[in-house]
């Protein structure tokens, strides 16, 4: 039996990248000394595309694939496949949704957390040999009571709320559409939910309608008191702004697990003691990572011998 061409943009996990060329003719796109040449050789052989949300696929190497019939993304964002060419071509598209939604949430809340109790930074006191010298390090801040905003009320964000309400916090949320359910107070724009909060979550999806979307006039709303938190996507704040109000006291901290130029992180928060950064690790746990691995291979197996997917995107109509 003919085995599938399947491009892979990125690696993935051991046990995927063993399933893989075990089922598939794979090759692998970033080991490719020469891509254009690679893509030249093969596209009009490849019917399938493995890649992961940040990779995405590029348009240049869609233009190769004349074959192309699926893109299977490990991970649930978007941005980085043109979904709206993919519907004109007649590709599918398949991401790994919920197996990561408790995971990421997780991650917000004990970001959250570690801003507002300064754990990081009651770490790094204690093994400078601070306390005994020093004494108590200073005051943290109380969650329980707080209103806490969620930008962007899907399933990480209502996961999320979850999390927040059972420390005691109101939960209220901007989305573009009330959610299936959802009791909490929606609020229209960023700015109102900023205004509205002591904490602002991002837990939108990426993309050019949300690129720079907590910018200086959402940071000014949220206040001198008010904690940014980031398990979204580094596009959606705007680092610049972030940084100036940082750094001249408009907002009181920031707990960050993704970035705009990953994996670069703005310098000026390296040395922020108010600031918790994290290497975009929320899906990373092992339980979550298998399970979408696990996805990335039922879609492709479910896809080539039926011509469906486990866990389809709903495209834009081509």
């Amino acid at each position: 039996m003919t085995r599938p061409d399947l491009l892979i943009v990125a690696p993935m996990m051991p046990l995927v990248m063993e399933t893989l060329e075990r089922d598939f003719q794979t090759h692998r796109l970033w080991e490719a000394p020469d891509k254009a040449a690679l893509l030249k050789e093969v596209g009009g052989r490849v019917r399938g595309v493995a890649t992961n949300g940040g990779a995405g696929l590029a348009r240049e190497v869609m233009d190769a694939l004349g074959a192309l019939e699926v893109v299977v993304i490990y991970g649930v964002g978007l941005e980085a496949v043109d979904l709206a060419e993919c519907a004109r071509r007649g590709i599918v598209v398949s991401n790994t949704p919920d197996v990561l939604t408790a995971d990421v949430a997780d991650q917000g809340l004990g970001l959250l957390l570690a801003l507002a109790r300064r754990v990081a930074y009651g770490d790094r006191y204690v093994r400078a040999g601070h306390w005994p010298h020093r004494g108590e390090m200073p005051l943290t801040t109380r969650l329980g009571g707080k209103v806490a905003g969620i930008l962007g009320f899907g399933r990480v964000g209502q996961a999320l709320g979850r999390r927040l309400e059972a420390l005691d916090m109101t939960v209220v949320y901007s989305n573009p559409s009330p959610p299936d359910g959802a009791t909490q107070q929606r609020y229209p724009d960023a700015v109102s939910l900023a205004a509205a909060s002591d904490v602002l979550i991002v837990a939108a999806a990426g993309g050019d309608g949300t690129r720079s979307m907590v910018d200086a006039a959402v940071l000014d709303a949220l206040g001198p008191q008010g904690m940014l938190v980031n398990v979204s996507r580094g596009s959606i704040v705007n680092e610049a702004d972030l940084v100036a109000a940082l750094q001249n006291g408009k907002v009181a901290g920031a707990a960050l697990d993704v970035f705009a130029a990953e994996p670069q992180v703005p310098s000026e928060l390296l040395n922020m003691d108010n600031v918790v950064l994290a290497p975009h690790a929320a899906s990373g746990t092992v339980e979550t990572r298998g399970e979408m691995g696990q996805l990335v291979l039922d879609n492709l197996s479910q896809y080539f011998a039926g011509g469906t997917l486990k866990t389809p995107v709903c495209l834009p109509t081509a």
